[in-house]
Order: C-alpha cells, then structure tokens, then sequence
C-alpha cells in the first residue's frame, strides 16, 4: 500500500506565497514522474506540473513563472513553490505520483490540501 499526504495548504492573500509538499510512503520500489493537479469549483481537475525522476519539468501554460515543481527523490516528497498567488488560483491541490510497487507501477493520488487565496 502507497500514501501520498500534502500538506502547506491553507489561506493567503493575493500576491502571497505558498509551499506545497508531498511525502508517499508504503511498499516503494521507486518512483517515477510525480506531479500536482488542482481542483476549483465547478471546474474540472486540471495539471498543474509535473516533475520526472530525473527532473524534468512540465508545466500548465498558464502558471510557468509563477510556480515551481521540485522533487527529492531520497525523501519520495515533491514540492510545489506558488508564487504571486491570486484568486483563480484557489482549488484543491492534489499530489500525483505514479510508483513502481513489487507488482509493477501505479498511479496513486494524495486526498488533496485546500489553498484560499483572498483578494
């Protein structure tokens, strides 16, 4: 069994920053891309970057400038730094990662962390 927890959610002011993490822990045999995804209401979940094993980046048109995706492959935790946060950027945030267990490889998803960002 595989977790993902995030955690650094919460509520900030517009043009503030936040930090998102994400740990998996469980039957790791390693781990592949990770990525993080948002939720807001009424609207679909949608990428919002992704980061490979050997750091690759990819990132929602959108965001590149204002968010970075970081990984530490020895701690199986990826980062999210949100930068110049407004309000559309208020969802749920989810981490995502896709793990390689005894068995062959997964996707598994975090239950997701709230960010609020007021104007």
């Amino acid at each position: 069994q595989v977790q993902l927890v995030e955690s650094g959610g919460g509520l900030v002011q517009a043009g503030g920053s936040l930090r998102l993490s994400c740990a998996a822990s469980g039957s790791i045999v390693s781990i592949n891309a990770m990525g993080w995804y948002r939720q807001a209401p009424g609207k679909q979940r949608e990428l919002v970057a992704s980061v490979t094993r050997g750091g690759r980046t990819n990132y929602a048109d959108s965001l590149k400038g204002r968010f970075t995706i970081s990984r530490d492959n020895t701690m199986n935790t990826v980062y999210l730094q949100m930068n110049s946060l407004n309000a559309e950027d208020t969802a749920v945030y989810y981490c995502n990662a896709d793990v390689v267990v005894w068995l062959g490889s997964q996707t598994y998803w975090g239950r997701g962390t709230q960010v609020t960002v007021s104007s």
